[in-house]
């Protein structure tokens, strides 16, 4: 008979935490742990321009900002939802779309366990409602789209066509941030005390 061996594969944080990224629990997620992580993950594999890499923590308040000024309901839970969208990030890092298909099944299994469980340390639910999550996916979209053709090297018609043109007026007053990550985890935790700081108890 076949004994079957636990697997594990713990991450330890700087927060002391030890992470188990096969069976993540709430309890050992820390918004320190996420912030810090984000802030030195570099989007687009570190292929943009400008003095410092664009760090998700970065992509991650910008997401945020668009989804508050284009979902139907930019509550600070959703809000704080659109804040996390990335959050298994600051473990797995940042996988570029092509890198993703070839992982397969398993990359999106380990994303979405991680996500679940980043939600419900911050009293979000495990899985968000379909229209939250589809919002955030939009947001998602029009943040890559001024990214890729910002500081990515894309044209227009090629960030056309990958990501769909953003809906006239959404990019009105929209900024890339590239700072050092220390400045980049610093206000991605401010933006995150002062959502849930929004929340209903």
């Amino acid at each position: 008979m076949e004994v079957q061996v636990a697997r594990r594969a713990w991450q330890r944080m700087l927060s002391g935490r030890r992470l188990d990224l096969l069976d993540p629990t709430p309890v050992d997620i820390e918004v320190e742990d996420i912030a810090h992580g984000l802030a030195f993950v570099a989007r687009w594999n570190g292929q943009t321009r400008g003095e410092w890499p664009y760090s998700v923590a970065e992509h991650s308040l910008l997401v945020e900002e668009i989804f508050g000024a284009t979902a139907p309901d930019p509550s600070p839970r959703w809000r704080l939802a659109a804040l996390l969208h990335d959050a298994p990030e600051y473990v797995i890092g940042d996988m570029i779309s092509p890198v993703k298909a070839v992982l397969g099944e398993g990359y999106g299994a380990l994303d979405a366990r991680l996500a679940q469980a980043a939600h419900l340390r911050f009293g979000l639910p495990a899985t968000l409602p379909r229209e939250v999550k589809a919002a955030i996916k939009r947001a998602d979209k029009v943040s890559a789209w001024l990214e890729a053709t910002r500081i990515a090297g894309f044209s227009v018609a090629e960030a056309d066509r990958v990501f769909g043109r953003p809906v006239e007026g959404v990019l009105a007053g929209l900024e890339l941030r590239l700072r050092p990550p220390l400045e980049s985890r610093a206000a991605f935790l401010a933006r995150h005390a002062e959502l849930m700081g929004g929340l209903t108890p």
